[in-house]
C-alpha cells in the first residue's frame, strides 16, 4: 500500500490532481480545500499523504484503484475519521471537505450541526450524525494551525556605508532574506483560503465561491490582500 507520494504537480483538475513521478503520471483525488492549497504550485515538487481504495460498479464486475491525497498526515487522519460516520463514504467525504480540517473540526467540537449541514452533500440529518459520532474525537484537529512563514531578521541595522547604528559593531550590509518557494506557497495558500471563506460569508454557495475564486486566479491581475482580491472579483464582468 502506498502511503506517501512525491513528484511534480502537473495539473490541478476539478476533483483530482496529476502527479508526475518519474516516467509515470498518477491521478490523485483531493478534496476542494486541498485543491485550493496546491493549484498555484503546478510545476513544483509536492508530497501527498495517500490512502487507497477500490471503486467498483453496482454489478461488482469491475474495480478501479483510486488514490486519495492530502498535504499533511493530520488531514489524512481526519479524512479517515470522517469516513467512519454512518453513510459517509470516500466520495461523500471528499466532497464535504471544502474547508480546512481545523474549520470543520471546530464546528464538530462546538456541535454546530447547522454549519455542518451547509457543507456540500451534507444535509441536516447527516450533520447531526457527524456531531454525534465525532464530537469527542476531533480535539487534536481543532488545535491544528498553518505553519507561519518565518523570515530571519538581521542582527544589526546597517547604514549605506556599512556602519552599524547605535554603536553596534560594524558589519557589511547583507541582502534582505528572500522567502523560499515553500514559504511563498504557504502565504498564497492562506490568502486563497481567506478569499474562499470571505465569499462564503458573503452568501455564495461552495460552487459559486469556487467559480469566482478560479476566475480570480486565471484573470492575470495581481492582488496582495483579501480586500484587493474581493474588489477584483466583483469588478470582473459577469
Amino acid at each position: 500500500m502506498i502511503t506517501k507520494m512525491t513528484g511534480v504537480l502537473t495539473r490541478a483538475l476539478d476533483e483530482e490532481v496529476r502527479l508526475q513521478v518519474g516516467p509515470f503520471e498518477y491521478a490523485v483525488m483531493v478534496p476542494e480545500a486541498v485543491r485550493r492549497q496546491v493549484q498555484l504550485r503546478v510545476g513544483q515538487e509536492i508530497t501527498f499523504h495517500i490512502t487507497e481504495y477500490f471503486e467498483g460498479n453496482s454489478a461488482g464486475s469491475r474495480f478501479v484503484p483510486r488514490r486519495v491525497g492530502f498535504t499533511s498526515e493530520a488531514e489524512l487522519d481526519f479524512f479517515e475519521l470522517f469516513c467512519t460516520v454512518e453513510k459517509i463514504g470516500v466520495k461523500k467525504a471528499l466532497r464535504a471537505m471544502a474547508f480546512p480540517v481545523k474549520t470543520i473540526a471546530d464546528a464538530i467540537s462546538r456541535q454546530d450541526a447547522k454549519w455542518l449541514s451547509s457543507l456540500p452533500g451534507i444535509g441536516p440529518t447527516t450533520a447531526e450524525q457527524i456531531v454525534t459520532t465525532l464530537k469527542r474525537k476531533v480535539a487534536p484537529f481543532v488545535m491544528l494551525s498553518a505553519p507561519a512563514a518565518s523570515v530571519p531578521q538581521p542582527d544589526a541595522v546597517v547604514d549605506e556605508k556599512g556602519t552599524a547604528k547605535k554603536g553596534k559593531p560594524t558589519k557589511k550590509a547583507e541582502p534582505e532574506p528572500v522567502a523560499t518557494s515553500t514559504e511563498a506557497s504557504v502565504v498564497e495558500g492562506r490568502l486563497i483560503e481567506d478569499v474562499y471563506e470571505a465569499l462564503m460569508g458573503l452568501g455564495h454557495n461552495p460552487l459559486e465561491a469556487r467559480e469566482r475564486l478560479d476566475s480570480l486566479l486565471t484573470c492575470g491581475k495581481p492582488f496582495r490582500n483579501l480586500q484587493e482580491a474581493i474588489t477584483l472579483i466583483y469588478s470582473q464582468k459577469g
